[in-house]
């Protein structure tokens, strides 16, 4: 059966205070553009398996922040297998502190904790983001954890105001292995299987009832082409003249 996977890379582009820090990104760098570099990694990635669909409900261009309520809305109708929202957090004011944190509703008998766990250690062992936060993972009523019909999971994929995290989370490289820990996952829980490698085309048998032909050249000018058939007979080789039209 095909699973229905939801990809909800967070905000948009001009939400208020959703950046890094200036401290540490002179371009302040927002972060649905970070949560959005993840998510389009995370679908080139699942490109390698077979026997899901994929469906964004953010706004793929990030000049609009869907309302959240649209966001779950989608994925309810759509009776999505399962919501993964990607988030880069704040809060450590310029601080050292930071780290991945993982998100379920509370008491979720969707989401277990046994899944979230599962995520948050692939994503520490693909990215090594471990950080030093009290509870990386959380039991929160977030509103997109709280409306979605599907087992759903938040991430907050490092500090955007962390003097460790920023110069690790501004990386292509961090966006890549996040992708891959969030697949990797993925792929386990909904027991996705790889798409067969294709095989090469294996280069046609002669039957030993046909022949190869030599082609020795193409001419504009007969007398050159009389020319060449010419030294060809006189070294011993039959040959014919074919004239096409162009």
């Amino acid at each position: 059966m095909t699973k229905r996977i939801v990809l909800d890379a967070g905000h948009g582009l001009g939400t208020a205070g959703k950046r890094v820090m200036k401290k540490f990104d002179s371009k302040e760098t927002r972060e649905w553009t970070l949560n959005s570099r993840v998510a389009n990694y995370v679908e080139e990635f699942l490109k390698e398996y077979e026997g899901y669909q994929i469906l964004r409900v953010d706004d793929r261009t990030g000049k609009t922040d869907i309302p959240l309520s649209t966001r779950t809305k989608k994925s309810n109708d759509w009776k999505a297998d399962i919501f993964v929202s990607i988030h880069h957090n704040a809060g450590i004011n310029g601080g050292s502190g930071g780290g991945i944190t993982v998100y379920r509703y509370p008491n979720s008998s969707k989401m277990t904790k046994v899944m979230m766990e599962r995520l948050y250690n692939e994503l520490i062992k693909q990215t090594g983001l471990k950080g030093n936060r009290a509870k990386p993972l959380n039991d929160t009523n977030f509103q997109v954890l709280r409306q979605t019909n599907a087992p759903a999971i938040l991430i907050e994929n490092g500090f955007m105001d962390s003097s460790k995290d920023v110069p690790i989370i501004l990386s292509d490289g961090h966006a890549r292995k996040s992708a891959r820990a969030i697949v990797n996952w993925l792929v386990s829980e909904l027991k996705l299987k790889k798409k067969p490698t294709p095989k090469p085309n294996p280069k046609p048998t002669p039957s030993g009832k046909g022949y190869f032909r030599v082609v020795v050249g193409s001419y504009k000018d007969r007398g050159n082409a009389e020319n060449q058939q010419k030294k060809l007979k006189d070294k011993g080789f039959d040959s014919f003249l074919v004239y096409y039209e162009e």
